[in-house]
C-alpha cells in the first residue's frame, strides 16, 4: 500500500474543503454515481436525497481524517452499516462510487489536476478498504 503522507492528506483535505462550497456537489456525485449502474439507482430509489448527501457530506470527511491518522470507528460502523448484514451493497461498487467522486471532484474543484486525483484515490483507498473489508 503506497504511504501516505501528510502533503498528500492535506491536499486532498483543501481539495474538498474547495468542492463543500458548491451545493451542487453533492447532488451532482449522486448523479454520476447513479449513472453508472442501473443496480445502484435501483438502490437509491426510495431515498431522501437530501439526508444522503448530509451523510455522504459527513462520509468524505471520516474518509479523509481516517487517512490522516484518526480512528476508524465511525468508518467500521459504516462498514457493518453497509455489509451484507445491513444495507448489502456490493463490494465492487465501491470502485464506481470512488470514480463518481473524482468525476465530481473534477467539475468542482477549480485546482483539480491528474495528481490531486491521484492524491484523492490514495488518501481514500484505505478507508474504503476498512468499509468494503466488513462486506
Amino acid at each position: 500500500m503506497h504511504s501516505l503522507s501528510s502533503s498528500d492528506t492535506d491536499a486532498v483535505f483543501q481539495s474538498y474543503g474547495r468542492c463543500c462550497r458548491h451545493d451542487a456537489f453533492f447532488a451532482d456525485f449522486y448523479d454520476l454515481f447513479m449513472a453508472k449502474s442501473s443496480e445502484v439507482r435501483q438502490v437509491f430509489r426510495n431515498t431522501d436525497m437530501v439526508e444522503q448527501r448530509r451523510l455522504l457530506r459527513a462520509g468524505i470527511m471520516w474518509l479523509i481524517l481516517f487517512a490522516r491518522g484518526a480512528s476508524g470507528n465511525k468508518l467500521r460502523d459504516l462498514g457493518r452499516s453497509h455489509s451484507r448484514h445491513g444495507y448489502n451493497i456490493d463490494p465492487a461498487w465501491y470502485g464506481l462510487w470512488v470514480d463518481a467522486l473524482m468525476d465530481a471532484v473534477a467539475r468542482h474543484d477549480p485546482y483539480q489536476s491528474p495528481q490531486l486525483l491521484v492524491q484523492w484515490r490514495q488518501v481514500l483507498a484505505p478507508g474504503i478498504s476498512l468499509i468494503r473489508d466488513a462486506h
